[in-house]
């Protein structure tokens, strides 16, 4: 079966469930998009990842990433390989000087790790064909290493932000990262960057 190559295009507050997130996937060269539901943390490890911020200690995901170089694992790809009931399937392909191997994974861990490594993300066409979108038109909201903003969609929070000082916000990002709130924090980043560049 084809794999599909896909990349991180946007990661926002989820507007179907509550107290989650929602990272949609593009297709490489194409227009479909794979929207998933992922969790809080997941979401903040793929941001934290995505703009480049190095957290005070390892998070789980730099942990597992750690871990795996210390032992010369190798991760080569992740492909989202199977959809039942709505729940996403992932592998990890890794290999060591001895085997490849592919390892069971949750979705968003996978993706985490994926923007960790580098490595590329795959799925098949029946999964996008059956949970993909048709987006055309539309501008990318990030692009991993980018300067545009992670966190997209306009949310009570980010509307607070826009009324509040330059030295409130600064000072508000330094609560915020003092308590590993990183999602907060890239937006309070991307508010500051935007009040400087005009």
């Amino acid at each position: 079966m084809k794999k599909i190559e896909l990349e991180i295009i946007a990661l926002s507050h989820s507007i179907t469930q509550t107290h989650s997130y929602s990272v949609v996937l593009g297709e490489v060269n194409g227009v479909r998009r794979l929207p998933i539901v992922i969790g809080g943390f997941e979401a903040q490890a793929i941001a934290v990842a995505i703009e480049k911020i190095t957290p005070s200690r390892p998070l789980t995901h730099d942990l597992m990433k750690n871990f795996m170089m210390a032992f010369n694992v190798e991760l080569h790809e992740i492909v989202i390989n199977d959809l039942q009931e709505g729940i996403f399937y992932a592998k990890l392909v890794c290999s060591s000087e001895k085997e490849t191997v592919e390892i069971d994974s949750r979705t968003s861990d996978a993706l985490a790790l994926a923007v960790r490594f580098g490595c590329p993300i795959y799925t098949y066409e029946n999964i996008i064909g059956e949970a993909g979108i048709l987006m055309e038109g539309e501008q990318k909201q990030i692009s991993p290493g980018g300067s545009q903003s992670s966190v997209s969609g306009d949310s009570p929070e980010k509307e607070n932000l826009k009324t509040m000082s330059i030295e409130q916000l600064k000072s508000l990002l330094t609560e915020v990262l003092e308590h590993e709130d990183y999602i907060k924090a890239i937006a309070i980043r991307d508010e500051i960057k935007s009040r400087n560049a005009e």
